[in-house]
């Protein structure tokens, strides 16, 4: 428990539901509520104006669960409100599903003073004091939900700092990194996203003193983010407008692009809107290379894509996916094999063309906007981690997206159409050196996200990424019949990982 509690004044109503929608932003799997205070005191109003932040529904009915005991939400977070004020005895918790609730979502406790032996020792205890329409909140709990809630409500003043009138923050469903969004919604006005990216510390050195992330030049603040969308908007393409930042806190106001992808209907690859986002690249790697970018009254620099970074991500096949696979770790002779085969290809890419790699060049990072025309029929985010790189990589990653199969017909179209379209722009497109360059970072993303997949299952806690696998070993079998990649192909069927179905 921390031994420094916050003390929170709720001047009104208005308030108290602004405070529950920061909790509701705060809140993870897990999180225990206990809520104590006289009769009156606000802990009922509290609770219903989390849960209908938490539903995104102001009109909910959220009826208090004094005569029931228990009230269930399943919700984006499972609730279990319960207000143990009737209970008999502490024992009789037990037959509320307490653990149950905890074990996927959160439980809001009332009167928690009446079985406070049994309730986790991780809980979070909230106190309302006050009169009439003014409240005191004093909490106390774990230094991580403190600190979850804190950051939430430096995102509510960063928030009120920039809009004239206080917003409805609601959660928005993020990716796999430690960045996380919100809708903002300001009264009478169009939706806008926050992003919430606090500066990363550098993990554990892995090699020559350098952590994963600093290998892989992976952002770890959003100074990127911010200098690539400028440039992308200035180049003509539809990144978000930074409509206001902290680049200290990491915290982001930006133009909501959409919520409409590139799939079809029955959440399959749309040719059409394939076709425009591989128009797009095509467009992109015309352009000249960004140089020093202009963030923040200094510069940034994008990082190199270089066969360091390259190398550290295929390792993650060895690392996580393989074990995984086998069930045993995989023997350094082998493992050296494999890395040596691959800095051959590194070096085969020496002379491959450069441009912006923006790296997750995939459907869940691409809005179409079907009332534009042109590129800026196609919003593109996610792009901290852009790099100066080959740019076959950006267009595997599209043909070979990792979240939905694309068919190897339609990737042929698309490569067809990306060629075609470069040799309009250039007589001189070389395009023998780019299928070459596009089988090797085809090969190479498949096995980082194989490997990542199974990190995100094994240390994050996340399986639900491993159903991506079937698809991602198919692609990484289409990619190893390219001649240039032989030798892997024979280490693959050596290691016994041969074609999978899609």
């Amino acid at each position: 428990m921390s031994a420094a509690p916050m003390r929170i004044e709720l001047a009104n109503p208005e308030a108290t539901a602004l405070f529950a929608e920061d909790v509701s932003l705060a809140l993870k799997p897990g999180d225990c509520l206990c809520l104590s205070g006289d009769l009156g005191a606000g802990k009922s109003t509290f609770a219903r104006a989390l849960i209908r932040a938490i539903a995104d529904d102001p009109e909910l009915e959220a009826p208090s669960p004094t005569f029931t005991l228990v009230q269930s939400y399943q919700l984006r977070l499972p609730v279990a409100h319960m207000d143990l004020y009737r209970i008999g005895s502490p024992d009789e918790l037990d037959e509320l599903g307490l653990d149950d609730a905890l074990g996927e979502g959160v439980a809001l406790i009332e009167w928690p003073e009446k079985a406070l032996e049994l309730l986790p020792e991780n809980r979070v205890m909230m106190r309302f004091d006050g009169i009439k329409d003014s409240r005191t909140v004093t909490l106390s709990g774990p230094d991580a939900f403190l600190s979850r809630l804190e950051r939430s409500r430096a995102a509510r003043a960063f928030l009120e700092k920039h809009r004239s009138a206080p917003v409805i923050r609601r959660h928005l469903q993020g990716d796999a990194s430690t960045r996380t969004y919100e809708t903002i919604r300001p009264e009478g006005q169009e939706p806008l996203i926050l992003m919430n990216a606090a500066r990363q510390p550098d993990g554990p050195p892995v090699r020559d003193g350098l952590s994963y992330s600093q290998i892989a030049h992976l952002a770890e603040d959003v100074v990127p983010f911010v200098a690539i969308a400028r440039w992308l908007r200035a180049q003509g393409f539809a990144a978000p407008e930074i409509l206001a930042e902290d680049l200290d806190q990491g915290f982001l106001l930006i133009e909501n692009l959409g919520s409409d992808g590139i799939l079809d209907a029955e959440g399959k690859p749309d040719p059409d809107r394939y076709g425009v986002a591989i128009d797009c690249l095509a467009m992109l790697h015309g352009k000249p290379l960004p140089g020093a970018l202009p963030v923040g009254g200094g510069l940034h620099h994008v990082p190199a894509y270089d066969a360091r970074a390259m190398q550290i991500e295929v390792e993650l096949l060895t690392d996580w996916y393989l074990p995984f696979k086998r069930g045993t770790p995989v023997p350094d002779s082998e493992r050296q094999e494999y890395l040596d085969l691959w800095r051959q290809l590194f070096a085969d890419l020496q002379t491959a063309e450069k441009s912006l790699v923006l790296r997750d060049y995939h459907s869940p990072n691409l809005i179409w906007r079907d009332d534009r025309t042109g590129s800026d029929r196609l919003g593109i985010i996610d792009f901290q981690d852009a790099m100066i790189g080959p740019s076959a990589y950006d267009v595997a990653s599209l043909c070979q997206d990792a979240r939905v199969t694309v068919d190897q017909e339609l990737a042929g179209q698309l490569l067809d159409r990306y060629v075609m379209a470069r040799h309009a722009g250039n007589p001189d497109f070389d395009e023998a050196g780019f299928r070459q360059a596009y089988a090797i970072m085809a090969a190479q993303r498949a096995a980082k996200i194989l490997g990542i997949f199974v990190r995100l299952k094994q240390r994050d806690g996340k399986p639900g990424y491993l159903r991506h696998l079937p698809r991602i070993e198919a692609y990484m079998s289409a990619s190893l019949e390219h001649p240039a990649l032989q030798p892997l192909r024979f280490w693959f069927a050596k290691a016994g990982i041969g074609k999978s179905e899609s």
